[in-house]
């Protein structure tokens, strides 16, 4: 299957300072994007959508799964899942679900470098 690159849709007035850039459909009665102008850019239309099976996959190519503990790990399969570690987890689970995740060879689109800062406060203390 062939990717197109999708147009970014930006705001008509996106030049005056008050307006933001998010989408927002243009609804004036003499507004040229509304009318399909070629050089206003482009309107957003269902054609511009991704196909069913490509939704919601994480740009590597696999669905994102939120973790929350390490037990959490023994339902993802390494071939289509990824795994994103939950941002209340602490340091000490933390640990514990990036080397169980390494074990089971499983992907981690947020990982720390939690045993770093281990040994410094080791260092410290002595």
């Amino acid at each position: 299957m062939r990717v197109i690159k999708k147009p970014k849709f930006k705001r008509y007035a996106r030049y005056v300072k008050k307006v933001k850039d998010a989408w927002r459909r243009p609804r004036g009665k003499s507004n040229k994007l509304r009318r399909h102008f070629k050089s206003r850019g482009f309107l957003v239309s269902p054609g511009y959508g991704t196909p069913k099976r490509l939704r919601g996959l994480h740009p590597c190519g696999l669905r994102e799964v939120l973790i929350n503990n390490a037990d959490e790990l023994v339902k993802v399969d390494p071939s289509i899942n990824c795994v994103r570690i939950s941002s209340r987890v602490g340091k000490k689970k933390r640990i514990d679900i990036q080397k169980k995740a390494e074990e089971k060879k499983i992907k981690i689109l947020n990982p720390k470098k939690v045993e770093l800062k281990k040994k410094v406060v080791k260092e410290k203390k002595e």
